[in-house]
């Protein structure tokens, strides 16, 4: 059997994290998710163009929807945090400016899919 470890990693006992086939298959399985609901939001989008605020609202208050849109924010910001972790884990060098990136992916991200979850939560119960 083949050690594909540097002599270094070997010294350390590094190997593999066992994390790369798991972020892979998330990653893949967001993607085809957003295929469906970025179709259903560009759908949605398009039918509610030139609607009125109520009609947008009543819209947004039918459980269907809501959860539909739900769905679409917090799969696409998973899958924006997953691809942007990708990114930053090859593009950034410093271990020190990687911590700070991933640390700032995780809290942009969280943010991101709260304050929206927020938003549509809001209307959808009618606040």
């Amino acid at each position: 059997m083949t050690d594909m470890r540097t002599p270094l990693g070997r010294v350390r006992g590094l190997g593999s994290a066992k994390d790369g086939t798991m972020h892979f298959w998330r990653q893949r399985v967001t993607a085809v998710a957003n295929v469906f609901l970025i179709t259903f939001f560009v759908f949605l989008i398009i039918s509610l163009q030139g609607a009125d605020y109520q009609t947008f609202v009543a819209t947004m208050q039918n459980p269907l929807i809501s959860v539909l849109m739900l769905l679409v924010i917090l799969v696409g910001c998973y899958h924006m945090k997953l691809g942007m972790q990708v990114i930053i884990e090859d593009y950034v060098h410093s271990e020190g400016m990687k911590l700070m990136a991933l640390m700032g992916n995780i809290f942009f991200s969280s943010f991101i899919a709260l304050a929206s979850a927020v938003a549509v939560l809001k209307i959808s119960f009618g606040g």
